[in-house]
C-alpha cells in the first residue's frame, strides 16, 4: 500500500456569525483555500487528480455540489473533478480520509481535502427546517426509525447534557474547560501562532471567536439551552464561517513536483456511537484507533478533539487519559468556533502545523459527528 502524505495545510480565519465573512459567498470561500494550498505546496492546479470538500448544510448557496463549484471559481483546469459529502461535523476529517485512501490504493497522486461553511448565510439545520416546511418529510420520520428509537429527543443539546450526566460532570468544571479554551486561543492569537496556517479573505486577517475577557462570572450568568439542562452557550461551540483545505499527495507525486511532506496519514478510523447520546464517539473512534496503529497514547504530543460542547472532551479525557496539557493546546471550537463543514480540515491543519512546530512526532484527531458518528485520525510528522 502506498503512503499519503500531507505536504500543505491552509484555512482561512474563522468568523463569527454575522462577522468578517458573512458576506463572502461560500464557492468563493472554499475557492480560496484550494487556491491557497496549491500556492503553498508549490503545485499547478492541473496535476490535482480530484477536490472533496465537506459541507453539512447542503442547501442554497451550498447545494448542487459546492466542491465542482469551488473548483471551477478557483481557476482550476475544467478536467478537474470536485465532490461534496456530509459526515456531519466530521465532514472534511472524513474528506481526508477519503483523499488519503485514495492516494493509498494507488488510484490517484494529488488529492486535496477539506470543507467549507457559511452559517451566516445558511444555518444549522437549515435543509431540514425547508424541507419540512415545504411538505419533504424528516429523515426520522420512517417506519424503521420509529420501531427502533420511538419518539426519542435527538439533539446535539440533550446529547450533551446526558454526557455531563453520564460523567458527573460539574457546571463549574464545563466553564473551567470552556474559559481555558478561550485563554488558550487568545493567547495563541496573541503570540501568532496561527498566522502561519491562515491565509486571509474578505478583509479578515485574524479569527474572531476567541474572547480575551471571557470570565466565569459571565459565563454563570447564562441559562442553559434545555429546560433543567445543565449545557449553556458558554459551554458550545461557536456558530461561525468558514473554510480549510490539505492537499494529500502520494510518494510518486512528492518526488515529481518536489514537494516537501509535513505528515504522514498514519492510521484512519470512523465508526458508529449511540444516536440519543449522539457525541460519545470519539471514545471507541480514538480506542480503535490506538489498538489498529499501535502507537501508545503516550507517544502521542497532539490531541485536538472537537469542542462540540465542553463535556464531549472532558468525558473523552476521562475515558482516554490524555494529558490535557495537549488536549487542544490552542483552544478549539468554543473559541475559535465551529463552521461545521469546514472544522475537521481546521482542526487538522492546526494539528499539522503545531506538530511542525513543537516537534513531536504524533498528532491525534477525533471528532464527535450527528447521528451518533465520530472519525479518529493519527497523523506522523515527516
Amino acid at each position: 500500500m502506498s503512503e499519503a502524505f500531507i505536504v500543505a495545510a491552509v484555512r482561512t480565519p474563522v468568523g463569527k456569525r454575522g462577522g468578517g465573512l458573512a458576506h463572502v459567498h461560500p464557492v468563493d470561500l472554499a475557492a480560496h483555500v484550494l487556491r491557497a494550498v496549491l500556492d503553498r505546496a508549490g503545485v499547478d492546479g492541473e496535476f490535482v487528480d480530484d477536490v472533496i470538500l465537506g459541507c453539512v448544510s447542503q442547501v442554497g448557496a451550498q447545494s448542487f455540489n459546492i466542491a465542482r463549484h469551488a473548483v471551477l471559481s478557483a481557476g482550476l483546469p475544467e478536467r478537474v473533478p470536485g465532490t461534496t459529502l456530509d459526515r456531519q461535523c466530521g465532514s472534511s476529517q472524513q474528506a481526508v480520509h477519503f483523499a488519503a485512501q485514495a492516494v493509498q490504493s494507488g488510484a490517484q497522486d494529488l488529492v486535496i481535502a477539506g470543507g467549507v461553511e457559511v452559517m451566516s448565510l445558511i444555518p444549522l439545520g437549515a435543509p431540514a427546517r425547508i424541507g419540512a416546511e415545504a411538505g419533504l418529510g424528516h429523515p426520522r420520520g420512517g417506519q424503521g426509525w420509529k420501531a427502533r428509537y420511538g419518539d426519542e429527543e435527538i439533539s446535539q443539546f440533550r446529547g450533551a447534557d446526558l454526557i455531563a450526566r453520564n460523567w458527573r460532570l460539574s457546571r463549574a468544571q464545563l466553564e473551567d474547560y470552556a474559559l481555558a479554551s478561550h485563554q488558550r486561543a487568545s493567547a495563541a492569537t496573541a503570540e501568532g501562532l496561527f498566522d502561519a496556517e491562515t491565509a486571509a479573505v474578505g478583509g479578515l486577517t485574524r479569527d474572531e471567536g476567541p474572547r480575551p475577557d471571557a470570565s466565569l462570572e459571565t459565563m454563570a450568568k447564562l441559562s442553559p439551552l434545555r429546560e433543567g439542562g445543565l449545557i449553556t452557550a458558554a459551554h458550545a461551540s461557536q456558530i461561525s464561517d468558514g473554510a480549510a483545505a490539505l492537499l494529500v499527495a502520494s510518494a510518486r507525486a512528492v518526488q515529481r513536483h518536489g514537494l516537501v511532506p509535513l505528515a504522514r496519514v498514519h492510521t484512519m478510523t470512523v465508526v458508529g456511537s449511540d444516536p440519543i447520546m449522539m457525541l460519545t464517539g470519539p471514545i471507541p473512534a480514538t480506542a480503535r484507533l490506538l489498538e489498529r496503529s499501535g502507537v501508545a497514547p503516550g507517544e502521542i504530543g497532539v490531541f485536538e478533539v472537537n469542542e462540540a460542547f465542553a463535556p464531549v472532551v472532558l468525558a473523552w479525557m476521562a475515558e482516554t487519559g490524555a494529558d490535557p496539557a495537549l488536549t487542544n493546546p490552542l483552544g478549539g471550537a468554543i473559541a475559535l468556533g465551529h463552521p461545521l463543514g469546514a472544522t475537521g480540515a481546521r482542526l487538522m491543519t492546526t494539528m499539522v502545523h503545531q506538530l511542525a512546530r513543537t516537534g513531536a512526532r504524533y498528532g491525534l484527531q477525533a471528532m464527535c459527528e450527528g447521528g451518533g458518528m465520530a472519525n479518529a485520525t493519527l497523523l506522523e510528522r515527516v
